[in-house]
């Protein structure tokens, strides 16, 4: 089936100020930054991250890119290969991209952030929005300055809704990204000690989150966790913005509130109480973490008008991503073990968050509970007693063995009750091989790590040598 036009060829020399070099393409199906993911029909813009996009210009035409937006120092080298925008700078030009597709799409739109829960919180409403009209939502964690202008180019025509993922790391930088998305709704996950080493405390990450009540429209709404410990902090901020409501979640008096949680099997069951109305429903992954995001998502439903009960029926459809509590069943010697892939990120709330779910998971006959742990990075001086003060979590969610690998790790892996201690590593390569070797049929095991400590290639490593189950659960 034909994609849908993203861009006209003609509509595009305006909203990225570019001169034209080589043809102009008719239109142009999708936008890229990566050649390895770019589809033919697609615009091209050569960024620069670790690479210079430039170098990659001659490769996104061999798979069919629809034109290229390059930078005037390298237009005369590249002239003749195909049809390109010359720019200034191509990095704003793909903002300048984004926020002309705002502004032209009549859609409602959300934005999320937060230290904890934010890619899981989008996605939930992605899921939820859909079930009304056509849902865009920033794919995998696009949250900084290249991904947020880059998820808003992708913004369709036919949207009706758009839900943008908004990270940072250093102060300011929500602001500056807020302010394309313009968001109707703000919501707040989650303040915690994450990126402390560029923080001189966790009031100043609240600070920080809390810029994205800048970019709200006249009369919109932010939507803050009411039992974070930097709630007055935030409420402030959100009220001192362009927003006309402040609503709540949480555990306590708030819009939307939890009031009680429990996992069944490979889901979560939830009853709540939001606006005035009791709901019950269930999640299609376990993690009263997840049930209480869920509350922040049917707070932008009753926002954006849609119905509650389907809002929350929807639920029951989602599935986390790769990286971020999928479930596997994988077969091994005699039966099967349970593989929980938590690898992409990771930090001290995260990881108690984690284990709360593996303890909450019941294990085969004869298996057991496995962490294999990697490094939770950027937490500042403070990081080793961070790392150590999850012993004591470990232990109170039935923890029975315990891998880690990294040097902050260590400190965790020490702390650990010593019959728990199963193996600690320089890193997850040198790891990899110990916990193969202990698997058998009945364990649950979780990986987890900051996306830096490579965790993942364990999880792979698992993948390559046993075979999934039969059945997958997710």
């Amino acid at each position: 089936m034909t994609k849908e036009a993203l861009w006209t060829g003609l509509g595009l020399v305006g909203a990225l100020q570019a001169r034209i070099s080589g043809g102009l393409p008719r239109e142009v199906a999708g936008v890229s930054i990566d050649t390895r993911t770019l589809e033919p029909g697609d615009l091209f813009f050569a960024v620069k991250g670790a690479r210079d996009g430039h170098d990659f210009v001659q490769a996104a035409y061999d798979k069919g890119a629809a034109a290229c937006v390059v930078d005037e120092n390298h237009a005369q080298a590249l002239f003749g290969l195909g049809p390109m925008f010359v720019v200034k700078d191509v990095q704003q030009s793909l903002e300048r991209l984004g926020a002309y597709a705002r502004e032209r799409r009549n859609a409602y739109i959300a934005a999320i952030t937060g230290s904890v829960g934010k890619t899981s919180t989008k996605d939930m409403a992605r899921l939820v929005l859909s079930r009304f009209g056509a849902a865009h939502a920033s794919a995998a964690s696009y949250n900084n300055h290249w991904g947020v202008p880059l998820s808003l180019a992708r913004m369709p025509p036919s949207a009706r809704y758009g839900v943008f993922e908004i990270g940072m790391n250093h102060a300011g930088e929500i602001a500056a990204l807020v302010k394309f998305v313009r968001p109707h709704v703000a919501i707040v996950t989650k303040v915690a000690p994450v990126h402390l080493e560029h923080f001189p405390s966790v009031a100043a990450i609240a600070d920080a989150k809390a810029e994205i009540f800048t970019g709200i429209v006249e009369g919109g709404v932010a939507i803050v966790n009411r039992d974070d410990e930097h709630y007055e902090r935030l409420a402030q901020a959100a009220a001192a913005s362009k927003a006309e409501h402040v609503l709540t979640f949480g555990k306590g008096e708030a819009d939307a509130r939890l009031l009680s949680y429990r996992t069944q099997g490979e889901t979560g069951v939830v009853s709540a109480q939001v606006m005035g109305r009791r709901l019950d429903y269930r999640i299609g992954a376990p993690g009263e973490h997840i049930a209480y995001n869920s509350l922040a998502v049917l707070l932008l439903a009753h926002v954006f008008d849609v119905d509650l009960g389907e809002a929350a029926e929807a639920l029951g459809d989602f599935t986390p991503p790769s990286g971020r509590g999928q479930r596997e069943r994988i077969a091994v010697p005699g039966g099967e073990v349970t593989l929980i892939d938590e690898s992409y990120n990771a930090n001290p709330t995260s990881m108690r968050a984690a284990f709360e779910l593996l303890g909450a998971t019941q294990p085969g006959p004869g298996g057991r509970r496995i962490a294999v742990l990697g490094d939770m990075l950027e937490l500042g001086p403070a990081s080793g007693e961070m790392h150590a003060a999850l012993a004591q979590d470990l232990s109170r969610n039935r923890i029975d063995l315990l891998f880690t690998a990294g040097p902050h790790m260590a400190r965790l892996f020490y702390s650990a009750p010593e019959a728990m201690r199963a193996a600690h590593r320089l890193g997850a390569a040198e790891l990899e091989e110990a916990v193969l070797a202990e698997l058998r049929f009945g364990d649950v095991l979780m990986v987890k790590g900051s996306n830096g400590s490579r965790m993942a290639r364990i999880v792979s490593a698992i993948k390559q040598k046993f075979q999934p189950a039969a059945e997958t659960v997710t």
